[in-house]
């Protein structure tokens, strides 16, 4: 086998992989021109065409599609190459990519980096903060924090604490407005919801078995948190938010909950996964930060 041809084939797994060739050649940081004629290489050396390509698609041929498996196991296998040698390593150390939800990273991670910076000094850490999934192999990710009911298949992971969703208003607020005493009071409310779609302002509560669905109103929805949050304490409504953005807030008595004995029902609550991809060996700089935030997600209880 002509070993120039294994940057190629890395290419060809990504370009498969992401459907495009101008997305690889940004991701790589060369020009679509020279992800083209890396394909046309190894076309040439293999004497067949392993993509079909129109303006608006890329697909495998018949003959590329068992290229591209052994490519992409090709590329698997050098990874885990490199992850045997970091497991061997006494010292954690090397850069580490954590994909995070954007409230989750600001409000729970982050919080608790540096003190694992102090933990392990050689450790350099990367946070992408995207609501979207992020791909381990195609992004780049060491670890995913997610949350779900159900991790995706394939997927090794831990759960490392609920997520569950409250409604809050400042103390103020409800003595200017009234505190409400059942859903249905919340009619009357301005009501601050995540704003991303219509069903967001209709909030959903349960109590015994009972459930009753409520369509809200108010001036203000934003898609952040941390927004709501600080939107809550500037006393404009009655808001949505996670229990671990209010927590702290809670506690200080900046702002109480309101309809307490009701659930909240939110699609956006679950179990916050630690997961990482299907591998034989870890390097000791993943292996650190999972029994670090198990161990700190424990202490949270």
């Amino acid at each position: 086998m002509n070993i120039t041809l294994l940057p190629d084939l890395a290419l060809f797994v990504h370009v498969v992989e992401q459907e495009s060739f101008s997305a690889v050649a940004r991701q790589c940081g060369i020009t679509p021109s020279a992800v083209s004629r890396s394909i046309s290489r190894l076309e040439q050396e293999m004497g067949c065409k392993l993509l079909h390509r129109t303006t608006r698609k890329l697909r495998l041929s018949d003959v590329g599609r068992p290229v591209y498996e052994h490519a992409r196991a090709m590329l698997e296998a050098a990874r885990e190459a490199v992850d045997s040698a970091s497991s061997e390593q006494e010292v954690a150390q090397g850069r580490l990519t954590l994909s995070v939800p954007k409230a989750v990273g600001r409000f729970v991670i982050h919080p608790l980096m540096l003190e694992f910076f102090n933990c392990y000094p050689k450790i350099d850490v990367c946070l992408r903060l995207e609501d979207r999934y992020l791909d381990f192999v195609d992004d780049g990710i060491d670890l995913a924090l997610r949350i779900t009911s159900s991790p995706s298949p394939g997927l090794h992971g831990k759960p490392l604490m609920p997520v569950t969703h409250i409604i809050c208003a400042t103390p103020a607020y409800l003595q200017q407005y009234g505190t409400p005493q059942t859903p249905q009071d919340l009619r009357v409310h301005s009501c601050i919801s995540l704003g991303e779609s219509p069903a967001d302002a209709r909030w959903k509560f349960r109590r015994d078995g009972k459930t009753e669905t409520i369509q809200t109103h108010g001036r203000y929805a934003a898609n952040h948190t941390g927004v709501r949050l600080d939107a809550v304490k500037q006393h404009s409504g009655i808001g949505s938010l996670p229990l671990f953005t209010a927590r702290d807030a809670l506690a200080q008595g900046e702002i109480v909950q309101v309809l307490a004995d009701w659930e909240f029902i939110s699609s956006y609550s679950g179990q916050l996964w630690l997961l990482w991809a299907s591998n034989k060996h870890m390097p000791a700089r993943m292996r650190a930060m999972i029994d670090y935030l198990s161990r700190k997600m424990a202490e949270k209880g």
